[in-house]
């Protein structure tokens, strides 16, 4: 007779056709992201813990379980899992460049220049432009940063201003000198952006593509490497909702493989990636 022990492994890892649809229709209705034909994988890959915290053996059940509203919680936490996108500090840098060189120049001292991070994901882009605005106008003019995320999780990450240390090798070196403190003790390996940055950055969590709460007018928008997750509807949708809170004159930085062509919108392309409200 066989007394050993029964091990039960947890091992889920392939999403039916059936609950991937269910899955892509969640999170199109949610974040208004289009998750394509072939991205089985990546859900697999960023929601399988999930079924082993929620005791279940399918995806089947699983999107039966994002689809009921009483389950907010783990509604939001497909949402985080699904729509968090790898960034670094000064991802392309050519827009920095032009933020300091074809923006700053021009801005009336006696106004607050204010910069919104539509996607800021974990905070990399906010205090890479708070670096530069700081390093800029030193006291000469006060600036301030929002920034902002479908992700309530990646929001909290970004407010704690914390960086593994790896992640931060293209801040360049004054930078890094002037505006990051090392980790010693429990947080060694670890890099914290300074207090006179993240007091001027606030982070929020907002989805694009539902209607905007009242944030005020920005001098410019970052929304980088965002669009190329939506359909085209969706796309435009995004635009204009941003174009209503850019100043006139105020600038829209995209990302390097996305275009704003053929969008019913009153910006105009001044630059590669670069608009200007009309």
């Amino acid at each position: 007779m066989n007394n050993q022990p029964v091990v039960h492994k947890f091992q889920q890892t392939t999403v039916s056709d059936k609950a991937y649809q269910a899955i892509r229709e969640f999170i199109y209705k949610e974040a208004g992201i289009n998750l394509g034909d072939s991205k089985q994988q990546l859900v697999s890959s960023r929601l399988t813990k999930r079924l082993k915290n929620n005791n279940l053996t399918s995806f089947d059940d699983y999107a039966d379980l994002i689809q009921d509203s009483r389950n907010s919680q783990e509604q939001q936490m497909a949402i985080d899992l699904l729509t968090t996108n790898e960034t670094y500090f000064f991802r392309e840098a050519a827009h920095f460049d032009s933020l300091k060189t074809n923006v700053l120049q021009q801005h009336p001292k006696e106004r607050l220049f204010r910069v919104w991070s539509a996607a800021s994901s974990s905070g990399e882009e906010a205090y890479s432009i708070a670096m530069v605005l700081d390093d800029y106008f030193g006291n000469r003019v006060k600036w301030e940063i929002f920034g902002s995320d479908i992700s309530s999780r990646i929001i909290k990450k970004a407010s704690s201003g914390l960086y593994q240390a790896h992640r931060i090798d293209a801040i360049p070196k004054p930078f890094l000198k002037r505006y990051c403190r090392k980790g010693k003790g429990q947080y060694e390996g670890f890099l914290l952006v300074n207090n006179s940055l993240r007091d001027r950055t606030k982070f929020s969590e907002i989805n694009l593509t539902r209607p905007l709460p009242e944030i005020g007018l920005f001098d410019v928008i970052f929304l980088r490497n965002v669009l190329i997750y939506f359909d085209n509807p969706t796309k435009e949708k995004i635009i204009q909702s941003l174009e209503s809170k850019l100043r006139p004159g105020g600038i829209l930085y995209i990302g390097h493989s996305e275009s704003l062509k053929g969008m019913d919108i009153a910006l105009s392309l001044i630059a590669p990636t670069t608009y200007q409200k009309k």
